[in-house]
């Protein structure tokens, strides 16, 4: 029976130390991203840990590219275990600062890129009798954040689309789990941070409120606990394990968000939580625009 694993959007961050992290226990993995000239950092840390992974170019957009990468795995490793679906984009933002063109392509990537690839891999697990189909969704698809509308949506999303499927596919042997990270610092916080146009507009209404946002996600993410490897342990496990679960939370900053969430009568929730929020962030945009 094949072992192999396709993870998505795998050049950098949580996507690379997943690949590496399941080469190393075993799998073979099929690591995929969207332009090969990316690969050189991938292939120092495949030759760091001492394993090897199958690097294939995918743009979960393109289906010819999905179509190929499926032929390749499938060829080499007689079939396909596993998906996981990690790759996608970020866009940052107060709604009315972003573009129908940036929401749309945010949709494209995050969503029906997703679709696309799992719908790809469906006919080959059926035929096994088999399979595991991992979503790297987040916490922001599970509570929604200010200046993060449309991402957050993409995500609530993928969540909605996920726990639905687990649903069609386990009469077949095919188990779908949901990887829920809180916030974590990968290369999404640095080089491919993904700002709307807009946003950076100093005459949108937003300007102070969003510069006061960014200063704070920042803050979370230098001071967050959480690392890349603890997304990886999760997806591992949700292969492993015999009855996997349907969600994985990773983070205790948004387990303890989530728990508050569900055991606090809603508008007190609202009024601590969102209005913190509202309140920190427009008092620090304040302080910054003057």
């Amino acid at each position: 029976m094949s072992n192999s694993v396709l993870v998505t959007g795998a050049s950098t961050g949580l996507g690379l130390e997943i690949a590496l992290y399941l080469a190393e226990r075993g799998f073979e993995v099929y690591a995929s991203m969207r332009d090969l000239r990316r690969r050189a950092g991938m292939d120092k840390a495949a030759a760091h840990r001492e394993i090897q992974l199958h690097v294939l170019q995918l743009d979960i957009r393109k289906k010819n590219e999905i179509d190929k990468a499926m032929r390749t795995v499938v060829e080499r490793s007689g079939g396909i275990y596993a998906l996981v679906n990690n790759a996608g984009i970020g866009l940052r933002g107060y709604f009315e600062d972003l573009s129908e063109e940036e929401i749309r392509s945010v949709f494209e990537t995050n969503v029906f890129g997703t679709m696309a690839m799992t719908r790809a891999v469906l006919p080959h697990m059926r035929a096994a009798k088999q399979g595991r189909i991992v979503f790297v969704t987040s916490v922001g698809g599970l509570i929604g954040s200010l200046a993060v509308s449309a991402y957050c949506a993409t995500k609530f999303a993928q969540e909605g689309f996920g726990e639905s499927l687990a649903q069609e596919l386990v009469p077949f042997g095919i188990h779908v789990s949901l990887v829920e990270p809180a916030i974590i610092k990968t290369e999404r916080w640095g080089a491919n941070r993904a700002v709307a146009r807009g946003a950076l507009n100093p005459q949108s209404p937003y300007h102070a409120w969003f510069r006061g946002s960014e200063s704070l996600a920042d803050h979370l993410v230098e001071t967050s606990p959480t690392k890349p490897v603890d997304v990886a342990r999760a997806v591992h496990r949700a292969l492993i394990a015999r009855r996997p679960s349907l969600r994985y939370m990773v983070g205790r900053r948004a387990s303890l968000v989530m728990m508050l969430r569900r055991y606090l009568p809603g508008g007190l929730f609202e009024r601590l939580y969102f209005g913190e929020a509202v309140r920190r962030v427009t008092k620090t945009g304040q302080r910054m625009a003057q």
